[in-house]
């Protein structure tokens, strides 16, 4: 994907895609009904997958002109959304929108809805958002759909009727799977480890160390004892005390399995400039560009990742999808994300980027992100 930067669209203002959609998807019903704010009725008997719709798809419908859409990640100044919404400036401007980046400096829970606050009077037309907590946000991405925006989390998700669509990065279980296959193998088969994650109620984080405590419970790494999961809540520094913390409680670590890039990245500068490196054993999830000194010195064997500006691009589509009513985000439906192609929804209006790729000092260098 390209993304080199662009210069600043040109043309008039924007004429409010926003009423014309929900023109058209008023019109589009079999009944009649009151047209809503959001993509699901006040009254639908299920609502806990997320599927549920009281307007009709149109895969056939051109997407909207100027679409204002907006990139809420976990913090901003994050390498790694930083790519993500890279990606998503890209997918915006191909479709002839209106990007903008907004959020907290902090992951904290509730540090992104004065956001989402602003980004609904604003009358912004698609938020996608990577939630620092699966409930925290709920209440305002609740008025911002009221308002007519369409919702995607992306990376880290909300409860499912808290959005429109969830675009995830893998599934769950291939990253918990892929994690553990890796630390297992870089500390062969035995030996005590720890979870360096971000934030305690981060919902992508939680649910991967939940399946790597399953997958750990399996016959063939009962060498493998899991001694305490620390937090660096996503930041730099305290991601660096922490794994200090790990070792000096645990002198008889094998290894740190680092679900974060931030907590990834730190942790592999601590154990390269101490006696540590190329001892204990890290792995995790970070991008190639963060980690490719720590491989080159051999304090980091492999670690895994998706393209996160690949994230961002099909979260951008995803999100012009629902604004410009081809898609609900109902099971089953499908759309079509520029160069990344055709994808279909899957249950809880869920769609998955693809699998994790690992990282090694053989193909490192063919990644520049």
């Amino acid at each position: 994907m390209n993304l080199i930067p662009r210069g600043p669209r040109t043309g008039g203002p924007r004429t409010g895609p926003r009423v014309g959609i929900a023109l058209a998807a008023c019109a589009a019903l079999l009944a009649s009904a009151a047209c809503s704010g959001t993509t699901r009725g006040d009254d639908d008997e299920d609502t806990d997958d997320g599927a549920e719709s009281t307007a009709q798809a149109d895969p056939s419908a051109p997407l909207a002109e100027d679409l204002a859409v907006a990139f809420l990640p976990k913090q901003v100044n994050n390498p790694y959304f930083t790519v993500a919404d890279e990606g998503g400036r890209v997918a915006v401007e191909e479709f002839g929108g209106e990007y903008k980046e907004t959020g907290p400096s902090e992951a904290s829970a509730s540090s992104q809805v004065s956001y989402i606050n602003t980004l609904s009077q604003q009358q912004t037309d698609v938020i996608a958002i990577a939630a620092n907590d699966p409930g925290a946000v709920c209440g305002a991405l609740d008025g911002a759909r009221s308002a007519g925006a369409r919702v995607v989390t992306f990376d880290s998700d909300t409860g499912p009727e808290c959005r429109d669509l969830f675009v995830n990065q893998a599934t769950a279980e291939g990253i918990a799977q892929t994690q553990v296959e890796l630390i297992a193998e870089q500390i062969g088969g035995e030996g005590q480890i720890a979870i360096l994650s971000a934030t305690p109620n981060a919902t992508n984080q939680n649910a991967w160390i939940a399946l790597m405590e399953e997958e750990l419970a399996k016959p063939e790494y009962a060498g493998i004892e899991l001694v305490t999961v620390a937090y660096g809540n996503d930041e730099d520094e305290k991601s660096f005390q922490e794994t200090q913390g790990l070792l000096r409680s645990y002198p008889d670590l094998a290894g740190i399995v680092s679900p974060t890039t931030v907590g990834l990245a730190a942790a592999a500068r601590y154990l390269s400039g101490s006696e540590y490196g190329g001892e204990v054993a890290l792995t995790g999830l970070g991008t190639p560009n963060q980690m490719r000194e720590f491989v080159a010195d051999g304090t980091v064997e492999s670690f895994a990742l998706w393209n996160p500006a690949d994230l961002g691009y099909l979260a951008a589509y995803a999100g012009a999808a629902l604004a410009s009513g081809q898609i609900t985000g109902a099971e089953g439906e499908t759309f079509t994300a520029g160069e990344l192609g055709e994808y279909t929804i899957a249950e809880e209006s869920t769609v998955v980027l693809g699998p994790p790729t690992v990282f090694t000092e053989e193909n490192i260098d063919d990644y520049s992100f």
